[in-house]
């Protein structure tokens, strides 16, 4: 048996690329990285391994903590994580969540070719970053009252459609159709509240971004008609979160927790791992507050969608009905949600904790849309803005291997602070276009050297890995033309 070390930590390879560090200690269950030798290399240069191993000691967990293979250090539970916890037995993490409940992304596809937008580039990249808000703190397109918070936290989607910022397609082409129903705006603070209702249509900071793609590549001829894809097709990669009303959720509750069940974090190795018993009162308001931030984060991204239909309206001169701009589908990255998985033979109600990392459920399965349940669920992988990015298929061994879940994008292997010292934001700029003809506008120079294509993990041996797991099947792969970033 081959096995990989670090300084605390050794690893025994189980098979190509899933590499496991034993049960030991006060571990409740072994701990699997899915990682090519390269990727593991990467990943066991900062806290990942160590934050992975920390997981199993969460009450209830079943099975195996997994970390992806574009896993890199988070907030107590790393990046790339996901967790099985028993739904009577087990808690709630909100760390296992992270404060961006909900960051995910949505594809919308276009009858546009790269032809078409041949000459538009700049127009079109000015054109949307002064219509979607973008960078540290900003507001949104829309600022509402408090009432109309707790519409849209309850609703999602729903209300978008009501308000006219969504169309009836939109819903059953989301998951879980734009609503989590068990959201329960009493459970969000007022301070959470004030903090998402000026923010909704909005990029925020950080890796969050608007990015217009070519589709470059089609591996599944079969599955991308039915998502709708072509070579040289236009879609429209959007990727932000719950602003700053999750972040505000996870802080608040993370803060009642640690008062609240102090007995059960002292037992824990890292107190960023907080969590709440299953069937407690804090378990239960907060996966209530959760849901409700789920659902604003699917608002949010409904919006930027909806002022980003605007503006092509504006650049090419017709309706956006016109121009196909459908949803193809959106995923969450940052959720926990009741699953049921076969464990040990036996079929179990398990909190699912996904942080960074994307549901990817194979075909015949009743959560999946109609219109692609006979092929499986649509996953939408980013890569950095120099590189491209996928849309896969949810692959049948997902639902064995790691709870139905797959990689959310290409990981980082560099800190921002990092970054900023080792790249200039306009030189970056610059080179993206001259060399590879992307178009890159952001809210400063700073966040474009955060953001350089060499401070990712390599986007194709990420997917080398889930597609030889068989977590996630390549569909298509698409190259950035535009990107506007917060």
């Amino acid at each position: 048996m081959r096995t990989y070390d670090t300084d605390s930590i050794t690893l025994e390879e189980v098979r190509d690329n899933v590499w496991e560090i034993p049960q030991s200690g006060e571990m409740n269950v072994p701990a699997r990285v899915l990682a090519s030798e390269s990727l593991l290399e990467e990943i066991s240069g900062d806290r990942t391994l160590q934050q992975l191993k920390n997981t199993t000691e969460l009450p209830g967990i079943t099975k195996y903590a997994v970390c992806m293979p574009d896993g890199h250090q988070g907030y107590g539970f790393p990046v790339g994580g996901v967790a099985g916890i028993d739904a009577e037995t087990g808690c709630l993490s909100p760390g296992a969540v992270g404060y961006d409940v909900n960051c995910g992304v949505r594809m919308m596809r276009t009858n546009l070719t790269y032809d078409d937008l041949t000459g538009t580039e700049t127009e079109l990249v000015e054109t949307l970053f002064e219509a979607i808000p973008c960078g540290l703190g900003g507001g949104g397109v829309l600022e509402v009252d408090r009432k109309t918070v707790d519409e849209l936290l309850n609703a999602g989607v729903e209300w978008a459609v009501d308000a006219g910022y969504a169309v009836e397609e939109d819903l059953r082409r989301c998951e879980d159709e734009g609503r989590r129903p068990e959201a329960t705006p009493d459970a969000v603070s007022q301070e959470a509240k004030d903090r998402g209702r000026s923010q909704i249509g909005s990029l925020g900071s950080g890796n969050h971004f608007l990015e217009v793609q070519r589709v470059t590549d089609v591996f599944d001829p079969e599955i991308a008609d039915a998502y709708g894809l072509e070579p040289d097709q236009i879609v429209v990669l959007i990727h932000t979160g719950s602003r700053g009303l999750g972040h505000q959720v996870c802080t608040d509750y993370l803060a009642a927790i640690k008062q609240s069940h102090s007995e059960l974090l002292d037992s824990l190795p890292d107190t960023e791992l907080a969590a709440a018993p299953a069937g407690s009162e804090l378990a239960a308001s907060y996966y209530t507050a959760m849901c409700a931030a789920i659902n604003f984060a699917w608002v949010n991204r409904q919006v930027v969608m909806h002022q980003t239909r605007e503006v092509f309206e504006t650049v090419f001169d017709r309706p956006w009905e016109s121009m196909g701009m459908e949803l193809l589908y959106d995923v969450a990255h940052n959720s926990a949600k009741l699953e049921t998985h076969e464990i040990d033979g036996e079929n179990r109600e398990l909190y699912v904790h996904r942080k960074g990392s994307t549901r990817a459920f194979p075909a015949g399965r009743e959560e999946i849309p109609e219109t692609y349940r006979s092929v499986g669920q649509p996953v939408l992988i980013p890569g950095s803005m120099g590189t491209g990015s996928y849309v896969l298929c949810g692959g049948d061994a997902a639902m064995t291997e790691t709870f139905g879940s797959t990689a959310h994008g290409a990981g980082r292997v560099m800190s921002r602070t990092q970054a900023k010292r080792e790249f200039w934001g306009g030189d970056v700029q610059q080179e993206l276009q001259d060399q590879q003809h992307i178009y890159v506008k952001a809210d400063s120079g700073a966040t474009i050297a955060e953001e350089a294509p060499d401070v990712y993990k390599d986007i194709d041996e990420v997917i080398a890995v889930s597609e030889a797991l068989g977590i996630g099947k390549p569909v298509a792969r698409t190259f950035p033309v535009c990107n506007i970033k917060g």
